[in-house]
């Protein structure tokens, strides 16, 4: 029987997803280089892929449960800000701790250490989603898998090179992992839709990925000559609603021409 905890669950997903691609998109044309101009776009698509995949799901949990009929713009594109469900560290910015101010230059390094801090996990969550007994949730997971293996691999390549790399990457590193890693607390931070999924044999508890995410990363972190920052307490709250003063200016970008020409198709 389809549940509020389950829609939410969904709709957590393909928050998370369409919010990074979004960010990451903001590289295209802008790249540090040919390759990875293109490898970022392509990193984009397969996320915005998974959340459109997601936001179909969300609509058919919907209307099961509420009985109106919803698309997946509805999801992306007219919903407010305190309406999303996202990891705060997806929304951030690009120009990091290193910037003078809101309009500084991007900064490669955020990018990197974040797609590989998310991506390490949900490689995890995609495997034991595969296993869900939502068999369209499964069917996306299963599809999901080799896209974020790749995506893992990608940054994983890039984390070593810019931290065991010149005098300069390994500072911009660095500052990036100290910047982020504190956000991630937030993945492993269990709440009653998370329990509840789980008790519906739905999806995992993400807190039983947290020593395998741990170990990972400080393998990779180790051969990228890096240091994990001290721990800290505190728990974003962006999978709450409750997001940073970034997400505002990120969904006035994304959402401004769908709703200046609401039902508009092309």
């Amino acid at each position: 029987m389809t549940t509020p905890h389950h829609l939410s669950y969904v709709l957590r997903l393909a928050d998370n997803a369409l919010i990074l691609g979004q960010r990451n998109s903001e590289w295209c044309s802008h790249g540090p280089a040919l390759e990875e101009d293109i490898a970022l776009a392509n990193i984009s698509l397969d996320l915005i892929g998974q959340a459109r995949l997601l936001y179909s799901h969300a609509a058919t949990l919907d209307e099961q449960l509420n009985g109106k009929k919803k698309t997946e713009d509805d999801y992306a594109y007219f919903r407010n800000e305190r309406e999303f469900a996202n990891y705060t560290m997806v929304e951030l910015p690009h120009f990091g701790p290193l910037a003078g101010t809101a309009r500084a230059a991007r900064d490669y390094a955020v990018t990197i250490v974040r797609n590989f801090l998310y991506s390490a996990l949900m490689v995890r969550v995609w495997e034991a989603l595969a296993a869900s007994a939502d068999d369209h949730l499964a069917a996306i997971a299963a599809k999901s898998i080799k896209e974020t293996r790749y995506h893992l691999h990608h940054a994983s390549d890039w984390l070593i090179r810019l931290g065991d790399g010149t005098e300069e990457s390994h500072r911009r590193a660095q500052a990036a992992l100290d910047y982020l890693m504190p956000y991630a607390r937030e993945f492993f931070s269990v709440d009653a839709v998370e329990q509840a999924v789980a008790a519906q044999g739905i999806a995992p508890l993400t807190s039983e990925f947290e020593a395998a995410w741990r170990e990972e990363v400080a393998a990779t972190l180790e051969e990228a000559t890096l240091e994990a920052p001290a721990e800290v307490q505190h728990v974003s709250t962006g999978k709450h609603g409750e997001h940073s003063e970034h997400m505002g200016y990120l969904l006035a970008e994304m959402q401004s021409l769908a709703r200046q020409h609401p039902g508009a198709t092309w």
